[in-house]
């Protein structure tokens, strides 16, 4: 593939694509991308304004309402603080026929090192979930996971938690790691993905239903030792924002290669805690 004709607006768009494939916590039926627009640059910052609840009032027919509310709002600030990169050269030897089959290929690794990394970034954020939300914590995990049924008890007791909260029960989710994803799978209980799904389920690790939530599997759900950190939630509690902000195409000096560089500029905020909700659970001996 000639340098000459490398676009790098149509190689970012690619790279956008193979994210959105590679993504499970990253993807738009987990987490709301509502100021992606907004940014630009590392550094960048979106103020976010979230709105108070609004006041009822019994309306009396021939009599005035009450005077307009003015409503209150919360303002929190969404920050591009995360920036990963790759660089990558494709010797001219070992791709002298179909090049841009192989610059694809490539690009795909890519984007999924980036998802990787991006996703195990958000897995992380199960440290803003309110404290009120969380079934057992850091250091005291509930011991429990290998008896039978007890994964499905959790989802059920983690949904409680979001009606609590008065979190719409439409769009819940929970992120599952693989080990109690298959626990999960010996309950009749659970309703498993297949058949029409089966795509799906490669491109964005979703297994199922159970409990109200869809669930995913990811080997990034955060975890320390054998204690995992099991997020659930709705969109509507954290918002993402990624900007591929560089593609570049060029020829390193010192060798007979096209080369590739590229940045991933990102940040994210939990804006919404009591509508995320946390599983603490140590993984059982096998």
């Amino acid at each position: 593939m000639s340098m000459n004709n490398f676009i790098p607006q149509v190689w970012s768009a690619r790279l956008l694509e193979n994210l959105r494939k590679a993504h499970v916590y990253a993807q738009e039926s987990v987490i709301n991308r509502d100021y992606e627009g907004e940014i630009r640059d590392y550094g960048d910052s979106v103020r976010i304004n979230t709105p108070s609840a609004l006041n009822i009032f019994t309306y009396t027919k021939n009599a005035d309402m009450p005077a307009p509310e003015v409503p209150a709002s919360t303002t929190q600030t969404l920050v591009v603080d995360q920036a990963q990169g790759f660089n990558f050269a494709i010797d001219d030897i070992d791709a002298v026929q179909q090049r841009p089959k192989v610059m694809d290929a490539y690009m795909r690794e890519a984007a999924y090192a980036l998802a990787d990394t991006l996703d195990r970034y958000l897995a992380g954020l199960h440290t803003q979930v309110a404290t009120a939300n969380s079934i057992g914590a850091p250091g005291t995990p509930r011991t429990d996971a290998g008896t039978p049924g007890r994964i499905y008890d959790y989802l059920t007791e983690l949904g409680v938690l979001l009606d609590q909260a008065n979190v719409p029960s439409t769009g819940r989710w929970c992120i599952l790691p693989p080990w109690a994803e298959a626990l999960l799978r010996r309950d009749q209980r659970f309703v498993g993905t297949g058949g029409a799904m089966a795509e799906a389920t490669l491109r964005n690790g979703e297994v199922g239903q159970a409990a109200g939530f869809t669930i995913y599997k990811s080997n990034n759900v955060a975890f320390s030792g054998t204690e995992f950190y099991i997020l659930a939630g709705t969109p509507i509690a954290w918002t993402l924002a990624v900007q591929i902000s560089k593609v570049e195409a060029y020829r390193p000096e010192r060798r007979f290669a096209d080369a590739v560089k590229g940045l991933m500029l990102y940040g994210a905020r939990v804006t919404r805690p009591m509508a995320l909700a946390r599983l603490v659970l140590e993984r059982p001996a096998a």
